[in-house]
């Protein structure tokens, strides 16, 4: 086994172990202010495996479906936070998880779950450059009364989600051989940053964590709602797709890139609580989008 595999085939593994010693080691906070450098190696990375061949041929109306699915998140996201009773800052950050891109894995889980894997990447790419305008317009239209700063959130996301993107596949179209040689390690690191930025933001909120159990709870009960109400949707605007489809849309919209939304809400400067719900996302991501992988791979 490589070091590549080991990394990517225990990730869900690695994030716990990452989120373990975030709490045991709050000085692994560190670690955040670098969070704007580790998104944008995030993003960069893994973005240098598309292709502009994925792009083509993608069905106009499928990818309209999985974009208004998508837009649906954060409103979720926001009734979710809303009905657990959750604090302001607990709410803005639902609503970032809500608004952010799909996971950078959806393509992979959507290649393994044998679905159309060029409609997931289309979509990620999509929503990665209209995050710009939509995760500040939307966080304003729900949350503003709670004042959130929205410049730092497009800053940090021309500077660390759509420039890295734009250059990356740039990059890849200019040199696709000398690019593509390396394809086997981009995802590798984009997981590590993953990792990363995940254990500074739980250390960042280790005091929280183990001063309030109950706390966790609420947060956990929202994000496992979140997530399955993300994959319902997924499922329900690709009903009358073909199959592959149905998987594609179904985890593009259950799917929240749960680092984006940690690493934003920090380099954005938000109370660093907001991160929490993030964290927790992750974990239940990881295992759930894993799981629905393995059982699509198995139906027919």
């Amino acid at each position: 086994m490589t070091l590549t595999d080991l990394i990517e085939d225990y990730l869900l593994l690695w994030i716990l172990v990452s989120v373990g010693l975030g709490i045991a080691l709050p000085q692994l906070a560190v670690v955040t202010r670098a969070s704007t450098l580790i998104l944008a190696v995030m993003i960069g990375s893994i973005s240098l495996t598309l292709s502009i061949e994925q792009f083509r041929g993608i069905d106009a109306r499928t990818l309209g479906l999985v974009l208004a699915g998508h837009v649906t998140m954060p409103f979720l996201a926001f009734g979710v936070a809303r009905g657990l009773g959750l604090s302001p800052e607990l709410t803005v950050g639902f609503v970032v998880l809500g608004a952010v891109t799909p996971e950078l894995v959806t393509p992979v889980m959507t290649e393994l779950a044998d679905g159309d894997t060029a409609l997931s990447t289309t979509a990620l790419v999509v929503i990665g450059i209209g995050s710009v305008g939509f995760i500040p317009a939307i966080v304003t239209l729900l949350v503003g009364e709670i004042d959130v700063p929205t410049t730092p959130i497009i800053q940090q996301l021309v500077v660390a989600v759509v420039a890295p993107m734009i250059v990356a596949v740039g990059a890849r179209a200019w040199q696709p051989g000398r690019i593509g040689r390396y394809d086997a390690y981009y995802p590798a690191v984009s997981a590590l940053m993953v990792i990363l930025i995940i254990g500074g933001v739980t250390a960042a909120n280790a005091a929280v964590i183990r001063a309030n159990t109950s706390l966790l709870i609420g947060v956990g009960a929202g994000v496992i709602a979140l997530n399955g109400f993300g994959y319902g949707v997924g499922y329900l605007v690709g009903r009358r797709a073909s199959r592959s489809v149905r998987i594609s849309s179904t985890l593009s919209v259950g799917m929240r890139d749960f680092a984006v939304a940690a690493a934003l809400v920090v380099a954005a400067g938000l109370p660093t609580i907001a991160s929490l719900p993030a964290v927790a996302f992750g974990v239940v991501e990881m295992a759930t989008s894993a799981g629905l992988a393995r059982w699509f791979s198995r139906t027919t």
